[in-house]
């Protein structure tokens, strides 16, 4: 029951409750300055600092997970960036080297100019990433009827594979 009493220098207001499910009773009191106190048993003591650490302990752990799964995410889209990337360098290459005549096999010397498949021009931005192109030497696909050649392409980063597809090419 709320109770109201007189003071001298003012008016104080009281109100004491019992908190649902406990014995405990708070009291709230309204001084002259306007401000509310709340005043607390001693059995309850120290809960509110317990109360605000495991909520300070909750919001950690979300937000670990949080960063873990941004952090996660941007891996994923890099993965896939450099995957397109290879995939785009290496089709160019071999569009390339459709339009280019055809070499025999065993004319076929990587050291000369003139009996070579030559490599697409690399982008700037790509070659300042580390993005390089490599043509093995073709091998020869024996066969009676058509002369076949398989051209291996590599596709590399930073001295690492990223992407290695082979393209077979017939005799004209």
């Amino acid at each position: 029951m709320p109770k109201q009493s007189r003071r001298k220098g003012g008016t104080i207001f009281e109100v004491n409750y019992e908190m649902p499910g406990t014995r405990d009773i708070k009291t709230f009191s309204r001084a002259k300055q306007g401000c509310l106190v709340m005043k607390v048993r001693n059995s309850q003591k120290g809960f509110l600092l317990i109360e605000i650490l495991v909520g300070l302990a909750l919001m950690g752990i979300i937000a670990v997970g949080f960063t873990n799964g941004l952090s996660t995410t941007f891996k994923g889209v890099a993965v896939s960036q450099e995957r397109v990337t290879a995939e785009s360098l290496a089709k160019s290459q071999i569009e390339y080297i459709k339009v280019q005549d055809y070499i025999p096999v065993a004319d076929y010397n990587p050291d000369d100019q003139a009996n070579r498949y030559e490599l697409i021009d690399i982008p700037a931005d790509l070659v300042a990433a580390g993005y390089t192109v490599e043509i093995t030497s073709p091998e020869a696909i024996i066969s009676e009827v058509v002369e076949l050649q398989r051209i291996t392409i590599a596709i590399k980063r930073n001295a690492r594979g990223k992407l290695i597809i082979s393209v077979y090419r017939v005799r004209d």
